[in-house]
């Protein structure tokens, strides 16, 4: 018996199911042959955010943001390049807290840019202010990612 686990595809958002002994292949969509974990970061609302960060398969870190601040689009590089080095193992999600307000209160989001990972629905850790990417890193790895 195989253990497996669904997951939306991040293109075209057809549910997948993947063998966890899997997870970490970098699986692609049945429909549209594309990995179903993304490369880049997932723009995600508050409509989306329950299937992309808390019922996905592999950690995510979500980048609390704004488009007018500063600091927040300092560390777009960083975390471009995060979500393309880490494309399978975990991935990337931005929540525009001016266009999300909803998932703003509800995470108490108080200053941006704010990081938080999430894995198998549970909240693991935050990292709050414009921080560097080795920062970010070692935040993974403390978490286990």
């Amino acid at each position: 018996m195989t253990i497996s686990r669904e997951q939306r595809c991040s293109h075209c958002a057809t549910r997948n199911r993947i063998a966890l002994a899997r997870l970490n292949d970098n699986p692609t969509c049945g429909k549209c042959a594309q990995h179903v974990f993304p490369d880049s970061p997932v723009a995600t609302t508050d409509s989306s955010f329950r299937g992309e960060v808390e019922q996905s398969a592999i950690p995510v870190l979500v980048d609390f943001w704004a488009p007018w601040c500063g600091p927040c689009r300092a560390m777009e590089p960083s975390l471009d390049a995060l979500a393309r080095s880490g494309s399978g193992r975990f991935k990337v999600a931005k929540v525009n807290v001016e266009e999300n307000q909803a998932l703003a209160s509800r995470f108490q989001i108080r200053s941006i840019p704010a990081l938080k990972l999430w894995r198998d629905g549970e909240l693991l850790g935050e990292l709050t202010g414009a921080v560097p990417a080795q920062a970010i890193e070692q935040f993974l790895k403390q978490h286990g990612v």
